[in-house]
């Protein structure tokens, strides 16, 4: 395994997105930021943080769960469905969907279909830690932490010190995802 981003680039690239976000959406008053569990939830965490300091109001991050909504449920070992935390409607609202990596982009079809179930957002916006490439559908990033170009065989792991106790995003050669 080689390491790709170290802890403190990681929290800059996160203070980075938040800064971009508050740009793009003119402040925080109508956005919803919601984290894909697993490791989108700490991300959208720290995303809220540094939103809160930036704004000087808090921005409470909610957390969705898309173990339902997958494509791949009859071929994947058995799914734990988490927690669906939405502090507040997300009805005309802007949601901003935080996620560790983006890959297939079948997560994403996933998670905008659990959130239709849930409101009817007035847009969505993407942040992910890491873009890697070998999208299977239309979807793109609207923040990205870090383009890594990888192969397909590749897995790319970000960790968090909140699920697995360091912080950084590391690459593993020859593992299928």
């Amino acid at each position: 395994m080689r390491q790709v981003m170290s802890e403190t680039e990681l929290g800059r690239v996160t203070r980075r997105i938040a800064h971009e976000i508050v740009e793009r959406n003119h402040g925080t008053e109508n956005i919803v930021l919601v984290g894909i569990l697993t490791r989108g939830k700490p991300f959208a965490e720290r995303i809220a943080k540094v939103l809160s300091e930036i704004e000087g109001r808090p921005v409470l991050p909610g957390s969705l769960d898309i173990g339902m909504y997958r494509d791949d449920l009859d071929t994947r070992p058995k799914t734990r469905i988490g927690p669906t935390n939405i502090p507040e409607s997300i009805d005309g609202r802007t949601v901003i969907l935080a996620d560790d990596v983006l890959f297939t982009g079948r997560t994403i079809r996933a998670a905008l279909d659990a959130l239709t179930d849930l409101g009817r957002p007035g847009a969505v916006q993407l942040a992910v830690v890491v873009d890697r490439g070998h999208r299977q559908l239309p979807i793109r990033a609207d923040f990205v932490g870090k383009n890594i170009p990888t192969a397909a065989a590749e897995r790319v792991s970000v960790r968090f010190e909140e699920i697995d106790g360091a912080d950084g995003v590391w690459i593993d050669a020859g593992v299928e995802e």
